[in-house]
């Protein structure tokens, strides 16, 4: 039987527990600002390689703010347990809905009918946009970090058009696009098995997408064109004939470096590459399958046409180049995508692991986006 997370290497006032039979999950969650019953609630939706830990910066602050702060390990991740590993396993489990239904399980055992505001990051900030739009009863308000929200897909048009694909295969310097290699059976088998190891593949994505990487200085793509996107840094266009565990290698920092390091020392970076070493990472690369095969994107157009109406933000590293790997996203959210965006904020010093990275300016850009969106 799976054990929560051990206090041993969370932060003075975090505990970890599972809560059993949340639509065939027992959810593994982190959890601060328990101690009193009946205090507003938010909720914190972690990306891809991460896991609830990776919110463990931020939740004490959070909580000191008078907030009950939970944050699960999502379907696919750590110690939630119910789900089916393997590349071949049914994807249907794995789609956006079905994730959205997991947490409206998880709130209904904890107790709670909404939640005060849904927080997500990378690949949770998707699905915490999808939660504010498909049910604002319950996720009152939503800041979304690092991934922008352009919208639902429109009724025909779930994917961009042409064969982009193809052309990035095609160009001088032939590439591909991560989140398609993904989707490959070969994707965890590279990281997993990785020749630097698993805990050195980490540090080396990691890094790579952080401020320490100093070549990190995102703007704005003009489109959705093979040519644009090979402008991206090679960790979101990798080179066509390596994989993702090769591509981080060449940007691996020094044993100076990672000693300095003080967002993600040493002994944190240990607990992803346990959790991940024990789980592999194809639960959440069933997320990217889920989503580029496009076979759940007709249930998506349902929702056409529609904005998320309550309260919004958005909240990334300057360092960041997740604010633009896909074009106009970021500008959609000024009055298409989301019709009370409050602010857009980039934290300076902060690459894509923004909470992480610059937890304090972090804490300070949610706490003002609270105080804003119960005016």
């Amino acid at each position: 039987m799976t054990e929560p997370m051990p206090a041993a290497v969370l932060p003075a006032g975090i505990r970890a527990r599972i809560i059993p039979g949340i639509n065939g999950l027992d959810i593994h969650m982190l959890e601060a600002g328990f101690e009193q019953p009946g205090r507003p609630c938010l909720l914190m939706l972690h990306g891809f390689p991460e896991l609830a830990f990776s919110w463990r910066k931020v939740m004490g602050p959070l909580a000191a703010l008078g907030y009950h702060v939970i944050a699960p390990d999502l379907r696919g991740y750590g110690r939630t347990t119910g789900w089916q590993n393997g590349y071949d396993a049914d994807l249907g489990p794995f789609r956006l809905f079905n994730i959205i239904r997991d947490m409206l399980g998880l709130l209904h055992a904890l107790g709670r009918d909404h939640v005060e505001a849904v927080i997500g990051h990378d690949f949770g900030s998707p699905v915490a946009a999808w939660c504010a739009l498909v049910r604002p009863d319950v996720f009152r308000a939503v800041a979304m970090m690092s991934s922008p929200f352009a919208g639902p897909p429109r009724i025909g048009r779930a994917a961009p058009p042409g064969d982009v694909h193809a052309d990035l295969a095609a160009l001088p310097r032939p590439r591909k696009h991560y989140q398609w290699y993904y989707s490959t059976p070969a994707a965890n088998g590279d990281m997993v098995n990785a020749k630097q190891g698993l805990h050195a593949f980490l540090r080396g994505y990691y890094h790579h997408k952080s401020a320490d990487w100093a070549a990190n200085k995102p703007f704005r793509l003009a489109g959705w064109t093979a040519e644009e996107l090979a402008k991206l840094p090679t960790y979101y266009v990798m080179d066509l004939g390596e994989d993702m565990a090769e591509t981080v290698a060449h940007e691996m920092p020094s044993a100076e470096a990672i000693a300095a390091n003080r967002w993600l020392p040493e002994a944190d970076l240990a607990v992803y590459a346990a959790e991940y070493g024990r789980t592999s990472f194809q639960g959440g690369l069933q997320w990217y399958r889920s989503s580029t095969t496009g076979r759940f994107a007709r249930e998506l157009e349902l929702f056409s046409g529609r904005a998320i109406d309550v309260p919004s933000c958005f909240v990334a590293g300057a360092s960041d180049w997740g604010i633009h790997q896909f074009p106009g996203a970021l500008e959609a959210m000024h009055g298409t995508s989301c019709t009370q965006l409050r602010f857009v904020e980039l934290i300076p010093g902060a690459g894509h692991w923004v909470q992480q990275e610059q937890p304090d300016a972090t804490v300070a850009a949610i706490s003002r986006f609270l105080a804003s969106a119960k005016g």
